[in-house]
């Protein structure tokens, strides 16, 4: 059997939990993993372009577990009453190849990303960093603030996205969270300006420039999150001149990342080594850090664990007979013959049971 976890099961985890403990645990989880990096076997994920937007698969495995997100991203889906992105992942047993969780992974998607932004930006942002510009208030800005609050101690979030009421769904959602100040900004410009950390999560698939040389100051911690596919990007490309880059895995970087603008030979660090203490992260508060976030399997591989272990914990999830169970693993054939007579059954039953509640009524009148 396979354990099925719904959305219903993930927003019960967070209630549970509370989101400060979710988030802390999940940065935990894709910090343990990025540790053993080396053990993964890792490649760029496979993208099917149209032209609304990009279908994905993320594959990755260690020696024990393999782990794959299916995901979307079409901008145009919420004039369809849609999220830009839906995904749902499957965690199977290498040994077997037998699928032991399948589960949403929109929500989970959307924590997961933010953990990962809080984890490196511990050690890449400065230390007593305590203001943060959040560029783009949409279906992941509530993530992302709660995120550097929770885990970083940001107090102060400076607001700006070209959708008035997206930014005053941000503020309705955020309102009253004890430590966290909310500053509506007019533009980019103004947002940026003074921050210790700004974040860019915005969802236009094009060649965009969100920031722009000369709002860079000296120190700045720059989480780059929505430039994340082939022609789409946030950041100037001197943006990128101005300090160190970070990525996940270069490969992918290079093709969906910010970093696509710049030569093949243009130097960034896997942030993995950093972790490892094979490379240095800040050198020093006037820095320039970029993280060029594009999000990466492992990530959804430690997400995907964490369910796994927290819906043992609290009995979350629903088993379902994705595979059939075999008396004789080589009767495929009679798992057809058996289940369709099981429907048969089913039916009839059901049948039954109506003719049943019809004379009841009938009695009853």
């Amino acid at each position: 059997m396979t354990t099925l976890l719904t959305t219903q099961d993930v927003a019960h985890i967070a209630q549970s939990l509370g989101l400060p403990a979710l988030l802390q645990r999940m940065a935990a989880y894709i910090e343990a993993d990025f540790l053993r990096w080396q053990e993964f076997d890792k490649c760029a994920r496979v993208a099917s372009h149209s032209q609304n937007g990009v279908i994905e698969l993320m594959p990755i495995a260690d020696a024990s577990l393999y782990s794959f997100k299916y995901v979307n991203g079409h901008p145009s889906n919420t004039r369809r009453g849609l999220p830009t992105v839906m995904a749902l992942g499957v965690l199977a047993d290498v040994a077997t190849g037998r699928p032991d969780l399948l589960s949403e992974l929109t929500l989970t998607t959307a924590l997961r990303t933010a953990a990962t932004s809080a984890m490196v930006a511990r050690r890449l942002a400065r230390k007593n960093a305590r203001s943060m510009a959040l560029i783009g208030n949409g279906a992941q800005s509530e993530f992302q603030a709660l995120a550097f609050h929770h885990l970083l101690g940001i107090e102060e979030i400076r607001l700006f996205d070209l959708d008035p009421q997206a930014t005053a769904k941000l503020q309705r959602h955020l309102q009253g969270v004890p430590g966290l100040t909310l500053c509506v900004c007019a533009n980019t410009a103004e947002a940026v300006r003074g921050a210790d950390i700004v974040t860019t999560v915005t969802a236009d698939k094009r060649n965009a420039t969100i920031l722009t040389p000369d709002m860079i100051e000296p120190g700045m911690h720059i989480n780059g999150v929505g430039g994340d596919c082939p022609g789409k990007t946030e950041l100037h490309r001197d943006v990128l001149s101005m300090g160190r880059v970070f990525v996940e895995f270069e490969p992918q970087s290079r093709m969906e990342g910010d970093v696509q603008q710049m030569p093949a030979n243009f130097p960034v660090t896997e942030f993995w080594r950093v972790l490892k203490g094979w490379d240095a992260g800040r050198s020093n508060d006037t820095e320039v850090t970029v993280f060029d976030s594009v999000g990466f399997a492992l990530e959804d591989f430690s997400a995907l664990r964490l369910l796994r272990d927290t819906a043992d914990e609290l009995g979350l999830g629903q088993q379902v007979s994705l595979v059939p169970a075999m008396g004789d693993p080589k009767d495929l054939f009679g798992q057809l013959q058996m289940n369709a007579a099981q429907a048969v059954e089913g039916v009839k039953a059901a049948q039954s049971a109506v003719l049943f509640n019809d004379k009841l009524y009938a009695m009853a009148d």
